[in-house]
């Protein structure tokens, strides 16, 4: 008999509200998912996070770097100039064309850092990024030197949100989201790599978040054509009125972990002969 392929599985937004939170902690509690993405930025992430830490679950515990949603920890006049941050379009936008902030965003990933750090007692297992702004130009560079002034070289792995086109296209699902995030992501293993960190081989999760879709379905899709060190994001929670006016994906996140608490989820890794795994047990 075949020994069992390992995945990661990772649940972004968790501090993000209490009902997305609640949520994953269910997962976890279930063994559903081997990877969780903490957003610190928000009022509610002390408290969750105390929780989050006395779980103990088999799980690799990040840092989900924010800078498009909500406010930031300290001042920044010109990257948040009404006191939030700007939408994920302007920053794109600006980063491409050079014009980012660099020493305000630098100091803001240190505060971020720093929060995750002083609730959790330690550094992150790794970090991503909400709407993936870990990849984009300069803005990795930043996060890199900071990460290795602190000394998490080889203590610390990073998600690459691209994948090798020939994957991409072997999933067949929301494959233009899928190139646009490898197109970004242009050179971050690399990057990464040179800067001393690992990072996941193989990246897929992508969805429009349409409350009639098949999340079965497509989850099956992301088993397909996997990496040698793969990672599929996913986004499950519970809905409260707090969710609603913070984050225009909703009914989604009860469709995706009511999916993963059922059986349908245990039989599509059995069928792929696939395990959950911690990526910081195989870089």
């Amino acid at each position: 008999m075949s020994t069992k392929a390992t995945i990661t599985l990772c649940a972004d937004d968790y501090g993000l509200t209490y009902g997305v939170s609640r949520g994953i902690l269910e997962a976890l509690k279930a063994r559903r998912l081997s990877a969780v993405s903490a957003l610190v930025t928000g009022p509610r992430w002390p408290a969750l996070g105390h929780e989050l830490m006395r779980g103990g679950f088999d799980a690799d515990i990040g840092l989900h770097l924010n800078l498009t949603l909500g406010e930031p920890l300290g001042s920044m006049p010109q990257f948040a100039k009404q006191g939030v941050f700007p939408p994920i379009r302007e920053l794109v936008r600006a980063a491409r064309q050079g014009k980012l902030p660099l020493a305000e965003i630098r100091a803001e990933i240190s505060r971020q850092l720093d929060r995750f750090e002083a609730v959790m007692g330690r550094p992150p297992d790794f970090v991503d990024g909400h709407q993936h702004v870990q990849v984009l130009p300069d803005i990795r560079d930043e996060l890199l030197e900071e990460l290795a002034q602190r000394g998490l070289k080889g203590r610390c792995w990073l998600r690459d949100s691209g994948d090798a086109l020939a994957r991409i296209l072997a999933r067949g699902a929301q494959i233009k989201k899928a190139l646009l995030l490898r197109y970004l992501s242009s050179d971050f293993g690399r990057d990464a790599a040179l800067a001393g960190f690992a990072v996941n081989q193989g990246f897929s999760g992508f969805s429009d978040f349409r409350p009639g879709e098949d999340y079965a379905k497509l989850f099956k899709s992301y088993l397909r054509a996997r990496g040698p060190r793969h990672l599929i994001m996913c986004h499950p929670g519970y809905v409260d009125d707090e969710l609603r006016e913070l984050d225009p994906v909703t009914v989604t996140r009860e469709q995706e972990l009511a999916f993963l608490l059922s059986p349908r989820f245990e039989a599509a890794l059995a069928k792929k002969r696939l395990q959950l795994g911690r990526l910081s047990t195989a870089v």
